[in-house]
């Protein structure tokens, strides 16, 4: 249990070729594969489109660098298939926290359709997926689907544009009620000139800088100092890294960050012990904003391992749909089948709602939603009733028998199974032949997949 608990909040769930390498190694063992990634090659993109592994769909051939169907698709796939699940799941993580959208990025611009820019987005976020946060708001602050997104590629001295500035402070670092509306116009202009050139790469275009000091309410250097000095306009990038490393390092900032790296991991619903948030932070603080350390931290903690937290998790409609595929099956399947169903659970990758990113927990639960998530695990089930008929084979003695089968496999935490085995006990005497494995097993799934008990992580 232990392990199926890590793979789930620390990856998208396990198929069976996952439990197999991860069962062997102890905890800790597994925790640190985990979280040491780098050491595993990346190289799932190499499989899409190879047998034995889901399938892709597209109107002519498979572009995920220049069609956002297509990017969304290789995302699906990487979760479903990658051998670091902790990177996928930390750059949907951080996909939700820098939310940035594709719809206004591709209305700027048009000569890619914006998928090259989001792509870019996504891939910088996975790079530094376990990095310090300070070197992702530095990179995101140079991002140019951020910089169209929160209108930073027009922010000048003739009109410094407040966007970017004040999410950098209100939804990047310190949060709600740590600065000021003359925070945020400093803040401003201290990104004046962080612009984008004719072909959307980020530029510092010092002409448009504007030069004089920037003063805030909160500390920006180690001697307590408040003020930006004034800067030459060649050398006035520099005012936007000072403010970013004061902010990364902010008591306020560690705090936020890993009080939301906790509801990610453990859970959303129990208020963390002060004392282990307060550890967290310290964490933190002392590897320089550093993610890696926390998250191993969290991950190894009594706290994430606590049995009361299991399955208490409201799944995101990435984590039901890759969790499903995994558990299920994926041999015919391809996960352009689930990018609208996925839109009728309320999230689509790459188009968040707007900068908060996507209202998570029980939000993710309305009544169309929570039928979407039925009806793809209609679609999932009967498209793998062979595969999983030919699994179940040992389990053909009788309905209990696969019951037990099918709900070791599709992991969910029923109190009891009586409605279950009543659905595969009904209709004709149970016999165990291909053709009612193949009706009942893939009926089940349905089922599982669809009740309010697989909908937890």
């Amino acid at each position: 249990m232990a392990i199926d608990h890590l793979l789930r909040r620390a990856g998208f769930g396990a198929s069976s070729d996952d439990l197999a390498e991860y069962e062997p190694l102890s905890y800790s063992e597994a925790v640190d594969r985990l979280v040491n990634y780098e050491a595993i090659p990346d190289d799932v993109d190499s499989k899409i489109g190879q047998p034995g592994y889901v399938g892709t769909t597209s109107n002519g051939p498979f572009s995920p660098d220049t069609v956002i169907n297509d990017a969304r698709q290789r995302w699906l796939f990487r979760m479903i298939h990658s051998n670091r699940p902790l990177q996928e799941k930390m750059t949907l993580f951080w996909h939700n926290y820098f939310a940035t959208g594709y719809s206004k990025v591709a209305g700027a611009a048009k000569a890619d359709g914006g998928t090259t820019l989001m792509n870019g987005q996504i891939d910088f976020l996975r790079t530094n997926a376990l990095g310090n946060l300070r070197d992702l708001l530095l990179g995101i602050a140079k991002d140019p689907a951020m910089l169209i997104w929160l209108d930073g590629d027009t922010n000048t001295k003739a009109k410094p544009q407040e966007n970017f500035g004040r999410e950098l402070m209100e939804l990047f670092s310190r949060g709600v009620g740590y600065y000021t509306e003359d925070d945020v116009y400093a803040a401003a202009r201290v990104f004046t000139g962080w612009n984008l050139d004719k072909s959307f790469k980020f530029v510092f275009n010092a002409n448009a800088h504007e030069t004089t000091a920037k003063t805030f309410s909160f500390p920006i250097y180690a001697d307590g100092g408040r003020t930006i000095p004034a800067r030459a306009a060649s050398a006035g990038m520099q005012d936007g890294i000072d403010l970013i490393n004061a902010l990364a390092m902010h008591q306020e900032t560690a705090t936020r960050v890993v009080t939301k790296l906790y509801n990610y991991f453990v859970s959303e619903t129990v208020t963390p012990n002060p004392a282990f948030i307060a550890g967290l932070a310290d964490t933190y603080l002392r590897n320089a904003s550093a993610i890696q350390p926390v998250v191993a931290q969290i991950l190894l903690s009594p706290q994430f391992q606590d049995p009361s937290v299991v399955f208490t998790r409201y799944s995101w409609p990435a984590e039901f749909v890759a969790r499903a595929i995994k558990e299920t099956g994926w041999t015919g399947f391809s996960v352009g089948s689930a990018l609208t169903p996925m839109i009728n659970m309320s999230q689509q990758l790459y188009e968040p709602p707007n900068v908060a990113g996507w209202v998570l927990g029980q939000a993710w639960f309305s009544t169309g939603a929570m039928l979407a998530r039925m009806n793809f695990a209609s679609t999932l089930a009967l498209n793998q009733k062979f595969r999983l008929a030919t699994a179940a084979t040992g389990a053909r003695s009788s309905p209990q028998a696969l019951v037990a089968f099918m709900t070791s496999r599709l992991t969910a935490p029923f109190d009891s199974t009586s409605d279950l085995a009543a659905y595969a006990s009904g209709g004709a005497a149970w016999t165990g032949s291909d053709a009612q494995l193949q009706a009942k097993a893939s009926g089940l799934a349905h089922l599982i997949l669809g009740s309010p008990e697989y909908q937890f992580v």
